[in-house]
């Protein structure tokens, strides 16, 4: 994990300093780097880090069962961490904070009485035990968010920061000499991913058996989870609707069919099974909106909507999707194509927080724009592209009948401006909020 580097960094630092910072709560699901991410922040921006497990932790356990008294607490905690704790340079950290809940609930006592201690927790069943009641001091803590590796995070890890700085400074001209080297780092990203593990393996071995084995194992232990976690009645119903999603984002129309998860299976059947997906990470839903007007949220359609899973490599693991294909030129994106780019793409985008996602979708199917986003003040189009084909018949239709100052095509081509689209190279669609809040006009 040494060439890691996780953009996540920068926005705890802002929390650090803020002047109104309240106990840090990181989200994410298992193995997305969030232990990583705590022990690399304190090693960097603190004297000392006081980690404090909480997994099979009698010793917390007991801790926190009594009275919430922070003196006591902190005392506890450098017992078990084996130095004094200074407010000022020590990072103190909770992680798997979901096995002891009333430990959820001290963040609270820390905001309120204690606030110059700097604490993060993190969890990966967290969103499980706030979704079932646990006491949670609301408007006490701050959140963060984290995802898989982003293909920014995927090149810096690859040692190619001068690609990096290329997107970051939309340098499309200079892009296009590079296209060929940058593309076929894309290519693997589709195939790696953004898991952590599974790009440090590909980082030191260059095998990518062994990528795949490392996202067998994560697939395997998310499995598990269902078993150890989930309500017993619901876990079948979870599995396969979990197992069905590669099926679902094969299809030219990506929108969920609850009938290829069952013959006959009715939305009331997976609505709990859909929820517990999401408040563990898993995966992203994508509601389907009627009409593209502020904000998107008030028109969406409660009953139509895509599913994707956390990362692009687990999904083509699912799928088993052969890494032959990496090494013949594009036919990677002729197999399964639709459905690994659409991926990409949202996995780009969900991780900007401003973003607000959603799909659209004429009443009787006849056209369709794969994402909508909410960005800040613009309601931007965007259609997705696996390769160079640049028709673009619905985004046409959709900007001419909705009068849209801004539309996006996002493809392996490299980038046009047409006056009322831009084509936008797929490689630097991390960076697409970027462009659009210093090039569209207002």
């Amino acid at each position: 994990m040494e060439k890691m580097y996780r953009e996540a960094i920068s926005k705890l630092e802002s929390w650090k300093n803020s002047p109104h910072r309240k106990p840090l709560i990181i989200k994410g699901a298992r193995q997305v780097g969030k232990t990583w991410l705590m022990k690399e922040f304190g090693k960097k921006y603190y004297r000392q880090c006081a980690y404090i497990s909480m997994d099979e932790n009698e010793r917390m356990e007991s801790v926190f069962r009594d009275a919430f008294d922070v003196k006591r607490i902190i005392q506890s905690l450098e017992i078990e961490a084996g130095f004094q704790i200074t407010p000022e340079d020590t990072l103190i950290i909770f992680d798997e904070i979901q096995e002891v809940p009333r430990a959820i609930k001290a963040l609270k006592y820390f905001y309120e009485q204690a606030s110059e201690y700097h604490v993060v927790a993190a969890g990966a069943m967290l969103g499980i035990a706030l979704h079932e009641g646990t006491s949670f001091p609301v408007g006490k803590v701050d959140f963060l968010n984290l995802y898989p590796m982003t293909f920014r995070e995927f090149l810096l890890a690859c040692g190619q920061q001068r690609f990096t700085e290329l997107i970051d400074c939309a340098d499309f001209q200079m892009m296009s000499h590079f296209r060929t080297e940058i593309i076929d780092y894309l290519k693997f990203y589709y195939y790696v991913g953004g898991m952590p593990e599974a790009v440090g393996i590909y980082l030191e071995t260059k095998d990518l058996k062994a990528v795949r084995s490392v996202q067998n194992k994560l697939l395997m232990a998310y499995e598990n989870d269902l078993s150890k976690h989930a309500p017993a009645e619901i876990v079948t119903k979870i599995r396969m609707l979990w197992n069905s999603i590669p099926t679902q984002l094969a299809r030219e129309n990506k929108k969920f069919i609850y009938g290829l998860v069952r013959e006959g299976a009715r939305a009331r059947e997976y609505e709990v099974a859909i929820t517990w997906l999401m408040d563990v990470g898993l995966v992203y839903k994508v509601g389907r909106v009627n009409k593209p007007d502020f904000p998107l949220r008030a028109y969406q359609d409660f009953t139509a909507f895509k599913l994707f899973i956390l990362d692009i490599g687990l999904l083509g693991a699912m799928s088993r999707l052969n890494a032959r294909i990496l090494l013949e030129g594009d036919s990677l994106f002729e197999e399964f194509k639709g459905a690994l780019t659409e991926q990409y793409v949202l996995q780009q985008l969900v991780v900007n927080e401003e973003n607000d996602i959603f799909y659209w979708s004429a009443e009787r199917g006849t056209a369709e724009i794969d994402f909508l986003v909410q960005m800040d003040d613009k309601i931007v189009p965007i259609e997705v592209k696996a390769e160079e084909n640049l028709q673009a018949k619905s985004l046409k239709l959709f900007v001419q009948k909705y009068g849209i100052k801004y539309a996006v095509r996002t493809s392996m081509s490299d980038y046009r401006d047409q006056g009322w689209m831009v084509n936008y190279p797929l490689y630097s669609v991390g960076s697409l909020n970027k462009y659009l809040a210093e090039r569209m006009p207002e």
